[in-house]
């Protein structure tokens, strides 16, 4: 790949071998499931796990350089208040404006609570809806911070009625243990007090195991890094369940000659920039396009800092990069086998694509709808699955904190009608307790 070439062009989606595609679809797997890395993460764990709050503050003092006396692992009351003072109005008006897309789009979902029909004369069926007990949220920081993400998850949460959210933020890099201002705010618009300092594992960890300070949670989610994503995976084996898998950002964006090359280039520079560990994809059934695209992102990357060009260069090149194929339905085609975190769809024909596409977490239509929107306003979930499991789950939405219980009323008229079906199967696999709970009614 040449310095005026930063896609990395992976050639024709036909012509691709077995190995050659599993080295773009698995992309970052390897390194959350890295045994290394596991061995690394579960000693951290087990730290927490066993020491509490000491576990946490050794974590600190060793990742974040960072000394911090128990006293201060939970954000004051006077942290929260000097929060506001310290961020501009314009980002407090962004927040609420987030905020507000954000509670209107789960609400819709909220609406959709019990419900119960009667699925043959006597027989009511249905679900009761209840919000789980308590959710432990992480806030990445590191190479940057995310009041984005404090409002992304939190206010799923909060719609969803979780009596108790606990929050756990790295502090900044470099200082004394100060969180974001920002996320403090969003926190606090949202009525979420219980908020922790904390880095990656040891605050998954704590938020998993509970601490004499962190108030243990029965759910556990947050995007972040591969040791991060490895710890939510982990501790689930003790009973916290987390949502699959929230790792490093990626996107892929299909197009086709319709598109408009300029804009396609500042798309896939917008998810490439998050890291040098992100992924950005880029497929097209037009060799012309992806020319064009080529020298706009060349361009473009002139514009970004320094560091954040270096880590679009990794997302585009080692690995993301294009894709060529011979048909728009091949390029769905490919998009559901990488199965995105965020996609976006730059083509004539939107519908036809759309009814293609079954695998990815956020599907964005047109060249008006940038990643970026989704990100900060657009109130549709941001916390998505990555590393192909968008094809098995969903987005941190209000339904990621709320839990189905089904629930049945049968008369006796009932129960006569369906008792033969009931005993075809308990004498078909031996139980025959299971009969005479039904035939011990019925005789009396």
């Amino acid at each position: 790949m040449s310095n005026d070439q930063p896609i990395r062009e992976r050639g024709s989606w036909q012509q691709m071998s077995a190995a050659e595609r599993a080295d773009l679809l698995e992309r970052g797997r390897d390194k959350i499931f890295d045994p290394q890395l596991r061995a690394g993460v579960l000693e951290i764990i087990e730290d927490v796990r066993r020491n509490g709050d000491a576990g946490l503050i050794r974590a600190m003092e060793k990742f974040d350089r960072i000394s911090l006396t128990p006293d201060r692992i939970r954000v004051s009351p006077e942290e929260f208040a000097a929060a506001r003072k310290k961020i501009s109005p314009e980002l407090l008006t962004a927040i609420r404006d987030l905020l507000d897309h954000l509670r209107a789009f789960n609400e819709q979902l909220t609406r959709h609570g019990d419900w119960s029909f009667e699925s043959e004369p006597g027989l009511m069926v249905g679900e009761k809806v209840t919000p789980i007990a308590s959710a432990g949220l992480f806030v990445p920081s590191g190479k940057g911070s995310y009041p984005s993400v404090m409002a992304q998850l939190g206010a799923p949460a909060v719609v969803a009625g979780v009596p108790q959210i606990a929050v756990v933020v790295p502090p900044i890099p470099g200082g004394d243990g100060e969180v974001d201002p920002a996320v403090l705010v969003v926190a606090d618009e949202l009525g979420i007090h219980d908020v922790f300092r904390a880095n990656g594992p040891a605050g998954i960890a704590a938020l998993a195991f509970g601490t004499e300070t962190v108030p243990r949670v029965r759910k556990v989610c947050g995007p972040g890094s591969p040791p991060v994503t490895c710890a939510q995976i982990e501790v689930q084996r003790y009973g916290t369940v987390s949502v699959m898998l929230l790792g490093p950002s990626e996107s892929l964006i299909l197009a086709d000659d319709s598109a408009d090359p300029y804009l396609l280039a500042a798309d896939l520079l917008n998810e490439a920039e998050h890291g040098a560990d992100s992924t950005s994809v880029f497929v097209t059934d037009s060799r012309a396009l992806l020319d064009a695209v080529q020298t706009e992102v060349a361009k473009q990357l002139l514009d970004l800092p320094e560091q954040r060009a270096e880590y679009a260069r990794s997302a585009l090149g080692r690995n993301g990069g294009a894709v060529l194929t011979a048909t728009i339905d091949e390029a769905a085609e490919v998009a559901n086998a990488f199965a995105p975190e965020h996609m976006q769809v730059a083509v004539r024909d939107e519908q036809h694509v759309l009814d293609l596409l079954v695998d990815a977490g956020e599907i964005l239509l047109g060249q008006n709808t940038t990643v970026s929107m989704a990100n900060f306003i657009i109130g549709c979930p941001a916390a998505l699955p990555t590393s192909g499991y968008a094809k098995v789950s969903s987005g941190v939405t209000a339904d990621a904190f709320r839990k189905r219980t089904a629930v049945a009323k049968s008369t006796r008229e009932a129960l006569a009608r369906m008792s033969d079906t009931v005993i075809a199967f308990t004498r078909h696999e031996g139980f025959p307790a299971h009969e005479f709970a039904v035939t011990r009614r019925l005789d009396r």
